[in-house]
């Protein structure tokens, strides 16, 4: 009979083998005769949808296997860093768990319990949510008790414009302390770009004839037209030498893992210069670049705005992006 066979041969030990939900089951029984009536009996649950025993030796599968396989998923991605940080939280916490026993209350208790802030908990309930989608779609669970987890609402933020007087004071530390990153500062308030459009940006991209550069890879994934003034051509042009390629960066990431490491030198600048926390160079580039007369084409309408800085919805406008 199919699905009842012997093992080892001539032993008179009788075992049965069937499939259920995609999932090969496998029953040591006895005799040939309770192996055959178990069999009819195990088709029979199986096809009416009844649950069926759990056996002992079926693979339990982890919230650290599925994490492991979003990381290898995510292993590409710009924000790679920032996945592999929250992984290295959830695993010694949650990790040992069966990801299929895992419940939203629990989830939520957890988040509460390790999240001082709103918009913390809602980005490891994201990723936490990733991990189980990949686990469905690799067949693994069948559940996202992510999805179940309630959304927190998150505040508007704090808004920081940087001012005339603060710009000048925090421009005169930068030369004095710092001058080998003051044109990356200057592009970076006059032009509004985000942090990675700057430091991914290569000669091939600026045209100094044109005053522009035009950006390819960008957050929303749509490329864009930066519109550069005087002063953001100038500090282009300080930084340029003739053995530039087309292909080199025109501010080197630095370090040896090529990190965006801004906060080694801005902020000891932005603390010497007394101008507090919370600048977000991003608007104040907006505003500034809209004040200058010299882009032209740029007016303080709010949906220039927008398009400058690189946003495609007006309703994000009270949220920023610090640059630097």
């Amino acid at each position: 009979m199919r699905g009842v066979y012997e093992n080892p041969v001539g032993s008179g030990i009788w075992w049965i083998h069937y499939y259920a939900g995609g999932k090969r089951h496998r029953e040591k029984v006895g005799r040939k005769s309770d192996a055959i009536k178990l069999y009819q009996s195990r088709k029979a649950d199986a096809a009416a949808g009844r649950k069926l025993p759990e056996l002992r030796n079926s693979k339990i599968v982890t919230l650290a296997e599925l994490i492991d396989d979003a990381l290898e998923f995510v292993v590409h991605h710009k924000d790679n860093r920032s996945y592999k940080s929250k992984a290295a939280i959830v695993v010694p916490a949650l990790g040992g768990r069966p990801a299929a026993d895992l419940t939203p209350q629990e989830l939520e208790r957890w988040l509460r319990g390790h999240c001082k802030t709103s918009a913390t908990s809602n980005r490891y309930k994201a990723f936490i949510s990733l991990c189980y989608r990949e686990g469905i779609r690799n067949g693994k669970v069948t559940i996202n008790p992510a999805r179940l987890v309630r959304h927190r609402r998150e505040g508007a933020g704090r808004l920081r414009f940087l001012s005339r007087e603060e710009y000048d004071r925090l421009y005169s530390v930068i030369a004095r302390r710092f001058p080998e990153h003051l044109a990356e500062f200057i592009v970076s308030v006059h032009t509004g770009m985000r942090l990675s459009e700057q430091y991914s940006s290569a000669w091939s991209q600026v045209h100094l004839d044109r005053r522009t550069i035009e950006l390819t890879k960008t957050k929303n994934g749509s490329a864009r037209t930066v519109h550069l003034n005087s002063d953001a051509v100038a500090a282009i042009q300080s930084v340029k030498h003739p053995l530039h390629k087309p292909s080199d960066p025109v501010f080197p990431r630095e370090g040896v893992k090529g990190r965006f490491d801004t906060r080694s030198w801005f902020q000891p600048c932005l603390d010497r210069a007394g101008d507090g926390r919370g600048l977000h160079q991003r608007d104040s580039g907006g505003s500034r670049t809209q004040d200058d007369h010299d882009v032209g084409p740029l007016q303080p309408s709010l949906p220039g705005a927008q398009t400058f800085r690189g946003r495609t919805d007006c309703r994000n406008c009270p949220q920023t992006v610090t640059s630097l």
